[in-house]
């Protein structure tokens, strides 16, 4: 049984299955593309050089620990939570992050994506670390309401930092969600800077899987292990049941000679410069019910 957010599923259920991967195919660019377009994702195991992982996540350890945010009486490499932290994460900004960007800036990562895509790649220099607590969860949602000001031949590669068991709150995926043309037609012309939106199309993925006809699927990764999607995957993360934080980053890849969302790039991009700050967001529910979606 595998919980997202409050429902549990069980694995080769109707509503949940296992991702497919796509080391076969990873010398094959056409094939690859061909993948994206079938199944809207590529899980490739392997992808990034374990050792920079290794290195990426002790600096983003070593953070947490200056925060207080580790159980003391446990290894730092085992990421174990103070249930007693604020509850509140800072991050550091790229030049305090040298070994993240090496890990997701590496000369094999650019090169996939100059295959990949078929020309010159660039990726965002702003990168979204995450770090997911006890008994949170990430709700549904496709990325392009957060970085589709520039092109939408954007892709996002996620990647575990360490392994990520199925209790410790992995990545999850709306398989077919890419399809969902009266969602794509509504919420996935939002942008939250734009139109001051909430983000999140559902919390409730029972919801997609009964009313869109989409199946959920996920893994448990190993550290060295890329997932990428497009802008109109609908994802989510399973529910961290476990005790220990789950750590990763998101970071965004796109041909250099499309048009770029000028949020994200620079040395120190702008990121989010209008939701919510003059005022609440509008909520997904109300929105939906004007899109009868």
């Amino acid at each position: 049984m595998v919980k997202i957010g409050k429902h549990a599923f069980e694995m080769g259920s109707k509503y949940l299955t296992e991702l497919r991967e796509s080391n076969d195919i990873l010398d094959d660019a056409e094939a690859l593309r061909a993948r994206m377009d079938e199944d809207g994702y590529l899980l490739i195991r392997g992808f990034h050089d374990k050792e920079t992982v290794k290195r990426a996540r002790i600096e983003l350890l070593q953070d947490l620990e200056k925060q207080g945010k580790l159980d003391a009486s446990a290894p730092l490499e085992e990421a174990v939570i103070n249930k007693h932290h604020d509850g509140r994460f800072t991050f550091q900004d790229n030049e305090h992050t040298p070994m993240l960007l090496e890990l997701v800036n590496s000369d094999r990562t650019m090169a996939f994506f100059d295959r990949f895509l078929g020309g010159e790649s660039m990726t965002f220099d702003f990168k979204w670390p995450r770090v997911v607590d006890h008994g949170r969860f990430t709700g549904a949602h496709y990325d392009v309401v957060y970085m589709g000001q520039g092109t939408k031949n954007l892709f996002t590669l996620w990647t575990p930092l360490g392994d990520v068991s199925y209790e410790m709150g992995g990545i999850c995926l709306c398989l077919g969600s890419q399809h969902f043309d009266a969602i794509k037609r509504t919420y996935g012309q939002m942008d939250v800077d734009r139109d001051n939106i909430e983000g999140d199309f559902s919390r409730n993925p029972l919801e997609l899987v009964e009313k869109y006809g989409g199946r959920w699927a996920t893994t448990e990764f190993q550290s060295g292990d890329a997932l990428i999607f497009g802008m109109y995957m609908m994802h989510a993360s399973l529910t961290n049941t476990s005790d220990r934080y789950r750590l990763s980053v998101d970071t965004r890849y796109q041909l250099r000679s499309e048009a770029i969302d000028d949020r994200w790039v620079g040395k120190k991009p702008k990121g989010h410069y209008a939701w919510g700050k003059s005022a609440p967001p509008k909520a997904m529910a109300e929105a939906r019910k004007e899109w009868n979606i």
